[in-house]
């Protein structure tokens, strides 16, 4: 029994009766269990357990003390953060992969080429503007004002430096500051991302945009340095009022090169980047003013600037700019565009025009027509005003257009077609010299009717026989009219295209007062084979365009000239013009060097001529107004005070030159025999009312009637009949002055 007791298995037993448990044996608790088993219980033992428990808790709510829920509370936000932020990562890295997979390769990305810059520069080399869809050319950050790039980035990207092309504390700054104003008020873009766009994408305000915005940004950071991804963004920003670029907008705003722009002009600039058309100085000068200080402000804080600097720099007032370009420069510049398409076709890369003008003559010209029209204008009843003047090679040196450019572009010199009147007279004039006329043929000034047209001198004043030399000189209209009549219409039509006129002209006997249109470019044009002796040279506005490296694209030949007319007859009608100076009606032309030309006023004063020449010089001069609006003026009263101010300074240190060919009474017509009768009878006409001279002898020049314009052209009795003179259509009576005032 002893043995069987002591080989006994014992096996374990749980909750046994104290009693029956021994220091031997195994004893396993309730707490060794893997699930603890539920007991029954006993009275009092579960609320006194129950109580452990409470207390067990209550003790470590007292370790964690009161702020207990609070950490736990962020506890859980930081874990719900977390995962929102792994999600949120997750979702972005799908739209950036989704969004990039639809853009071409990297490896073929590249920075597009900027649109091509046209430098146009004077003869002297003198900058006259910049052309093109920027409107300036690209600079380097060395050739600029230091202000500039330090006053976009403190404004624009004031991390450019540190960022890697997104600058994620500056996009969280920006949407606080957004959440906070309720609107949209800051962008997070970076100067890269802002590049990016401009370079590649459009305005659109789209996620896959930004997208792409943000994945070219950090190829543009790869590939580039800082600073020449800050130089491709100062010359490609957009700057208002049509300058892209600091080049083009310094030229705009400042009307100088973006290496002499000043603090407070620079911090005028990198404001306008935030509303360029709305902050414009043309558009809002004080909104520009303002933004401009907030810049300063900015460049103060970030230690570009100091206080001083930033005081000085405010206390400049605001200041309107121009609407547009201003200054009579670009007249020439926008002609100088016209003709680049037939010299070099398209234009590739920036390019430098050497133009023909003479940037002194041209200010001198706007001035010119400036000041006589703010002196005179309002008593004349003219507002506009045009101005040309052409060298004996065919160059351009001066042409103004208008009497604002930044007003009106419309160009009035080689665009307006006007009637010349009188001024046309000369090539009537110089077709009955071809056919044996002379300066001292004679012919009776008198009423002379042809067909149903009877034409009348200026205030119905006539002089009975007089040379053709005075009959020009004065404007005489009726033996004007006569000499169309002997040499044909068509044939002076014809002579005045030989010389250089382009437009249609009607051949009809109004030919002779000058009613078929003409602009005042070619007009100066075609008295050019007077000043060279009978060649027309081809007119031109360029010398030579080369590429930014130098290399010639387009040269101009030496002067082109066309033999138009022979020296004899240059000769006659040198002698001839040269009176309206001497005695006629430019008499206040005279700058005390040989010179000729002729004036012009037309129906109602709506035009108002004179084109003058020396042997350097032919310049063309008109005033009026826009629409055709009639004036006060005359061909005397405003283009010749402008002509002989402009030709004054033109000529200063020019030797004094004659004028070609010569003329002496008595020597026979060219072509014709000499002995041979240098006069013929007045043409089949009615011809009355005239003083008779004596025959035998011209009637000597006399003094301007008094009270009157000898320019001016005087009214018809009978409408201008139509190019076959003399039909049987009869028309309404009416006076010249509702058709043509030619002088």
């Amino acid at each position: 029994m002893a043995r069987r007791t002591k080989n006994r298995r014992i096996e374990p037993t749980f909750d046994a009766p104290a009693a029956r448990r021994s220091g031997d044996d195994l004893k396993l608790g309730d707490s060794d269990r893997v699930v603890p088993s539920r007991q029954r219980r006993r009275p009092g033992k579960g609320k006194s357990a129950k109580g452990a428990k409470s207390a067990r808790r209550t003790g470590t709510r007292r370790k964690s003390g009161a702020g207990g829920g609070f950490f736990g509370f962020l506890r859980t936000a930081v874990y719900w953060s977390l995962v929102l932020a792994l999600w949120g990562g997750i979702a972005a890295a799908g739209i950036t992969a989704y969004y990039g997979a639809k853009m071409p390769s990297a490896t073929t990305w590249e920075i597009p080429d900027r649109p091509p810059n046209v430098k146009i520069v004077s003869a002297d080399g003198d900058m006259i503007a910049n052309r093109g869809m920027t409107g300036g050319e690209a600079v380097g950050l060395h050739e600029m004002s230091p202000h500039i790039p330090q006053a976009v980035i403190a404004i624009e990207d004031r991390r450019f430096y540190s960022h890697f092309g997104v600058d994620p504390i500056g996009l969280a700054r920006a949407m606080a500051e957004n959440v906070m104003a309720g609107r949209l008020t800051q962008g997070g873009s970076t100067l890269t991302q802002q590049l990016a766009k401009n370079l590649f994408l459009k305005p659109d305000r789209t996620i896959e945009r930004k997208v792409q915005e943000v994945l070219l940004a950090l190829w543009l950071e790869q590939k580039h340095s800082k600073d020449q991804i800050l130089e491709m963004y100062l010359n490609r920003v957009y700057f208002g009022s049509g300058a892209y670029g600091v080049e083009a907008a310094s030229r705009r705003y400042f009307n100088k090169p973006a290496r002499d722009v000043t603090l407070s002009e620079a911090a005028l600039l990198a404001g306008l980047l935030k509303a360029p058309s709305r902050l414009s100085p043309a558009r809002d000068p004080q909104a520009a003013e303002t933004r401009a200080q907030v810049v300063l402000t900015a460049m103060r804080d970030q230690g570009m600037i100091g206080d001083s600097e930033m005081t000085t720099a405010m206390s400049r007032p605001a200041t309107r700019a121009a609407a547009y370009w201003t200054g009579s420069e670009h007249y020439f510049a926008d002609r100088v565009m016209e003709e680049l398409p037939a010299l070099i076709g398209d234009v590739k890369s920036d390019i430098i025009v050497e133009a023909t003008v003479d940037l002194r003559l041209q200010k001198q010209a706007e001035k010119t027509i400036r000041s006589l029209i703010d002196e005179k204008g309002g008593k004349l009843a003219v507002s506009q005003g045009a101005l040309v003047s052409i060298d004996t090679t065919g160059a351009v040196r001066a042409m103004v257009g208008g009497y604002d450019y930044a007003n009106s572009q419309f160009d009035r010199a080689s665009e307006a077609r006007r009637q010349p009147g009188s001024a046309f007279k000369p090539f009537v004039f110089m077709a009955a010299l071809e056919q044996g006329k002379r300066p001292d043929s004679v012919r009776n000034d008198a009423p002379v009717k042809i067909g149903n047209w009877t034409p009348e001198n200026y205030k119905g004043k006539y002089y009975g026989r007089v040379t053709l030399s005075e009959a020009l000189a004065r404007s005489l209209n009726s033996v004007a009219a006569q000499l169309a009549m002997e040499v044909g219409p068509k044939s002076v039509v014809e002579l005045a295209h030989r010389m250089g006129i382009e437009s249609d002209l009607k051949a009809n006997a109004s030919i002779a007062l000058g009613t078929s249109e003409v602009t005042p470019l070619e007009l100066t044009a075609a008295y050019l084979p007077f000043a060279t002796g009978g060649y027309r040279p081809e007119v031109y506005f360029v010398q030579r365009i080369t590429t930014s490296s130098g290399k010639v694209l387009y040269q101009h030949d030496r002067p082109r000239m066309t033999r138009v007319a022979s020296p004899e007859i240059i000769g006659m009608m040198n002698a001839m013009m040269q009176g309206t100076v001497e005695y006629g009606s430019a008499r206040a032309a005279n700058i005390g060097r040989p010179a000729a030309g002729k004036t012009g006023t037309t129906q109602q004063s709506r035009d108002a001529w004179f084109v003058g020449y020396t042997a350097d010089l032919v310049t063309g001069v008109w005033f009026g107004n826009d629409a055709s609006k009639a004036t006060k003026a005359t061909g005397s009263s405003l283009p010749v005070p402008a002509w002989k101010a402009f030709m004054e300074e033109a000529e200063k240190g020019r030797p004094v030159k004659r004028l070609p060919g010569s003329w002496s009474p008595g020597a026979p017509a060219p072509g014709i025999a000499a002995g041979e009768p240098q006069t013929r009878p007045v043409p089949q006409a009615s011809v009355g009312g005239g003083t008779q001279a004596p025959q035998g002898h011209p009637t000597p020049p006399a003094a301007v009637p008094s009270g009157g314009d000898p320019d001016h052209t005087a009214s018809v009795r009978r409408p201008v009949p139509p190019a076959d003179v003399g039909g049987g259509v009869q028309r309404k009576q009416t006076s010249i002055l509702d058709i043509i005032l030619g002088n």
